[in-house]
């Protein structure tokens, strides 16, 4: 009987010993898995087109430096967070957006003019800047990382500046391995487009037709920026059922035209929202008691919807987001 019982324990034993075993070949295997899938994407060669052409890109990079603020809004919005910004005290102050930048991010220098020796320091595997900005200098750039040169503003024919941001977050996702995330935020930017537009519909407001503007003081004197059918503003506003009445004849690749108070004449049956600075309000200050501007229409009747004066009309996904809040809520007085 004892015998029996002593072959029945060891016998048990055996097999827990067997089945530790099994797990831990499986674990084993689970984590080999893991580390092959891992070692692949870090020596995986991914094809992303810039402004230039096809780029290569080896491995899925972690250390990134941006040179333009949207492309760092585009990582934020993909879950990324770069290493270096450009002009990070004018990214917080304009890009108005979460998430924002941590303390850890360091400050490249301006955009007009980044420090390669800042960016060196970092020793990053990706930089990702503007064209536009940058070409000058993408040599120099190219041999600290491999650099990615995207272009905001296309030129005639080439598509509109929300085509744009919209493929480039699509690159810039690809390049740093997010694809699937970079889906997901533009549908839901798609469901936001939809609520807003659905809001405006319930007060009345969808279809409106309206002159955006952004205004400011030069040398005294009001300056005013009338937004064009190519650029961002106007199409994020197409989205939520609002109607460009600006009809600017003459393309303009930045997306707005410069004009003074005459130039609004034809215009003063549509909406007026406009984009001031708080301490800068060239409507309520240089304007202020210029018969031109008193007699318009939308001014005589208020029609007028002032939006804050950090809307970020340049962004990516997340500032469309803030932006077509902000003019729903301009339009309906909330």
């Amino acid at each position: 009987m004892k015998k029996n019982y002593i072959l029945a324990v060891s016998f048990l034993l055996l097999l827990l010993i067997a089945a530790a075993c099994s797990q831990g070949d499986s674990s084993d295997q689970e984590q080999e898995a893991n580390d092959e899938e891992n070692q692949a994407q870090e020596t995986e060669t991914i094809t992303v087109t810039d402004a230039r052409g096809e780029q290569q890109i080896e491995g899925t990079p972690e250390t990134i430096v941006v040179l333009e603020w949207v492309y760092a809004e585009d990582l934020l919005a993909l879950g990324v967070e770069p290493a270096g910004v450009a002009d990070i005290e004018g990214y917080n102050q304009w890009v108005n957006i979460e998430p924002q930048l941590s303390d850890s991010v360091t400050d490249v220098g301006t955009r007009q003019e980044p420090s390669l020796e800042e960016i060196a320091q970092l020793e990053p595997d990706l930089i990702i800047t503007a064209q536009y900005r940058h070409e000058a200098i993408s040599e120099e750039l190219n041999e600290i990382a491999p650099t990615l040169m995207f272009e905001p503003y296309p030129p005639e024919g080439e598509g509109d500046q929300y085509e744009e941001m919209e493929t480039t977050f699509k690159e810039i996702a690809k390049a740093v391995n997010k694809e699937e995330e970079a889906d997901q935020v533009l549908n839901e930017l798609e469901t936001a487009y939809d609520d807003i537009a659905a809001k405006l519909e319930e007060e009345g407001a969808d279809g409106t037709e309206l002159i955006l503007s952004q205004a400011f003081s030069a040398n005294e004197t009001a300056s005013i920026r009338l937004f064009t059918d190519n650029s961002m503003a106007v199409n994020i506003l197409n989205k939520i059922g609002i109607e460009n009445a600006y009809d600017g004849t003459d393309f303009e690749i930045y997306g707005y035209s410069e004009a003074t108070v005459e130039n609004l004449e034809p215009y003063q049956d549509a909406e007026f929202m406009y984009i001031v600075q708080d301490d800068d309000n060239v409507f309520a200050n240089q304007l202020a008691g210029n018969p031109v501007w008193e007699n318009l229409n939308f001014v005589e009747e208020n029609r007028t919807h002032r939006l804050p004066g950090d809307t970020w009309t340049f962004g990516g996904p997340l500032s469309a987001e803030v932006f077509a809040n902000q003019a729903a809520e301009a339009l309906i007085g909330e």
